[in-house]
């Protein structure tokens, strides 16, 4: 069974504890507001930047070790799934590990190549007698949080997270890479609502546990969608592809509109 399976069946017991766990939920939804940043931080570059007109733009695999993976093991629905999985701890933070690499990496590609840029996805030395461009980093953070407070809770409680440190190189023909720029990356899960606040219309009404029950099936889907290291990995690297854009404006080879 796979890992979205597994997830997807463990959702059905946490709309159920989602009821129980209400109206003691709505204690705490109104501490957890809070504002958003860019998600691109400690940016620097070079004082004298050359002037770059890459042919292409070389994309080299995240790298991510297994044991910066966070896994989610809190609550009924994540211990089935570690007993559905039948999997140690080590596989399961090893195939986690695994599937941020592929969608950060394969994302920054996508949309890089959206942009209109010939982007080569590759661990090989870009071809010595071609301007390159290349991005390359590693993953400073993947943690999934809390589903059972992301769905009970919401408002960023619980959240999941993705960070990676990037940097970008620029290789003249003939010539040895030159640092460009380096900068901190992360996204997360977002601050979506939980039960607690979806109930609150349900509770005016006499309606808690009913509420609560069709909020967490309703954020069961969401969590699928929009929590899961996966698809956090693929916000973080829409950051990471559009940082790289503006590196393409401000040297005058990108077109602002194309950078979205």
């Amino acid at each position: 069974m796979t890992r979205l399976n597994i997830v997807l069946t463990s959702f059905e017991f946490v709309g159920k504890k989602a009821a129980r766990c209400a109206t003691v939920a709505l204690t705490f939804g109104a501490l957890l507001l809070g504002g958003c940043a860019s998600g691109i931080t400690n940016q620097a570059q070079y004082s004298a930047q050359p002037q770059l007109h890459p042919d292409s733009v070389y994309v080299y695999t995240f790298r991510v070790m297994p044991d910066q993976v966070k896994l989610d093991t809190s609550g009924v629905a994540q211990k089935l799934k570690a007993q559905m999985s039948g999997a140690s701890p080590e596989a399961e933070q090893a195939e986690a590990a695994m599937e941020v690499r592929e969608a950060l990496t394969s994302e920054v590609v996508q949309k890089l190549q959206a942009m209109g840029l010939r982007v080569i996805r590759s661990d090989s030395p870009p071809p010595a007698d071609q301007n390159v461009l290349i991005v390359q980093g590693s993953v400073s953070k993947a943690d999934e949080g809390n589903r059972r407070r992301r769905v009970v809770i919401g408002l960023g409680a619980g959240k999941s997270e993705v960070a990676a440190s990037v940097q970008v190189l620029y290789k003249q023909a003939g010539g040895a890479p030159m640092f460009v720029q380096s900068f901190d990356a992360s996204a997360d899960s977002g601050k979506m609502p939980g039960v607690a606040e979806t109930a609150g219309v349900g509770a005016a009404a006499g309606h808690v546990a009913t509420s609560a029950a069709v909020g967490g099936g309703l954020h069961g889907i969401g969590e699928v969608k929009h929590a899961t290291l996966t698809a956090v990995s693929e916000k973080l690297a829409d950051k990471i592809a559009k940082q790289v854009g503006e590196i393409g404006v401000s040297q005058g080879w990108m077109a602002a509109d194309r950078v979205k």
